[in-house]
């Protein structure tokens, strides 16, 4: 079987050396252009592109697939090397630009999807992330048949795992990759033999992941500790849950919930404790949180008590923008 590969991140690159590794062909694949990066903001490859160099594979870098649309050199040039591969199927992970029709139709078998949640719950840009933000007990992968609408096909084959307690959309990011890879090799030798059976979405249930966005970071500390704690899982490692801290901004890596402190009268973000285990802070709700390892701008992600040595936080300072908490009843 011949596989059209389209896909951008270390996300979908897994899922390519997987289909590599299962001997299935890979005429040409399709990745975002090459990318500003790091400090020096030199022209970079994505791991996906760096992957097909390696394996001696075309690469296409289309700025639009749309053939009416702001691009529309690139992507006759993309259609053109689509029809020269004569592939069966197209294989897509978070390749970043929309499929056209007429790219969802060319492949005999259509063009299948690897996407990073339990369809139809997070569809959209970022599932993983929004899945441990909103507390959810387990995600999975879903191989998808596309259509026009995001992240709307048929379902063709499901898998779960379970969102550990401890788990940040990087490790989370790691085990999906990894199940995404194998799943959509199971798919595409179930499609070689007319196995794959099609199974349309419900109607209830969907949920929407939205891009995360870097005005997200700020730590709202009126928020109870369990919803701050799944945020700052949520958000490592990008864009990194931040608050402001003696005038500088500081961002939290790890923390854990810390059940021996309740008030009723303190205001949201006042320190409460700070020594070797970690720095304690009000949140809302009565609850409070540990901050178990953060990191000041330009710094290294430090433990608590490594932290603390350089920069000096005490029980009462406030920490970001923090109203009064109102009394319990």
């Amino acid at each position: 079987m011949k596989v059209i590969f389209a896909g951008t991140p270390e996300f979908a690159r897994a899922a390519l050396q997987r289909l590599l590794a299962a001997g299935f062909t890979v005429p040409l694949v399709l990745t975002q252009p090459d990318r500003p990066a790091g400090r020096g903001m030199k022209l970079q490859a994505s791991p996906v592109k760096q992957c097909a160099l390696d394996h001696g594979i075309a690469v296409a870098q289309p700025r639009s697939l749309r053939l009416d649309g702001k691009y529309p050199e690139d992507a006759a040039a993309a259609r053109d090397a689509l029809l020269a591969a004569q592939a069966d199927v197209m294989v897509v992970a978070a390749y970043g630009l929309i499929l056209p029709q007429w790219t969802l139709d060319l492949p005999r078998l259509g063009c299948l999807n690897i996407h990073a949640s339990l369809l139809p719950r997070w569809r959209g840009a970022a599932p993983i992330h929004r899945a441990i933000e909103a507390g959810d007990a387990e995600t999975g992968i879903t191989i998808m048949q596309m259509d026009a609408g995001l992240d709307t096909g048929d379902m063709l084959l499901t898998e779960r795992t379970a969102i550990r307690p401890t788990d940040t959309t990087a490790t989370l990011h790691d085990r999906l990759a990894d199940l995404g890879g194998r799943l959509i090799v199971e798919a595409l030798e179930m499609a070689a033999c007319g196995g794959l059976t099609a199974t349309p979405q419900p109607e209830e249930g969907v949920t929407y992941a939205h891009k995360i966005e870097k005005s997200e970071s700020a730590i709202d500390w009126s928020l109870p500790a369990v919803v701050i704690a799944q945020r700052i899982r949520a958000f490592d490692p990008f864009p990194g849950a931040s608050t402001e801290a003696n005038g500088e901004v500081v961002k939290i890596w790890s923390c854990e919930i810390d059940s021996s402190q309740r008030f009723t009268d303190k205001r949201y973000g006042h320190i409460l404790l700070a020594d070797e285990a970690g720095i304690t802070v009000a949140c809302g709700d009565g609850t409070a949180l540990r901050l178990t390892q953060l990191q000041r701008a330009g710094g290294k992600r430090l433990a608590a008590a490594d932290f603390l040595r350089g920069f000096a936080l005490v029980p009462g300072t406030v920490l970001g923008n923090c109203t009064t908490a109102p009394s319990a009843p």
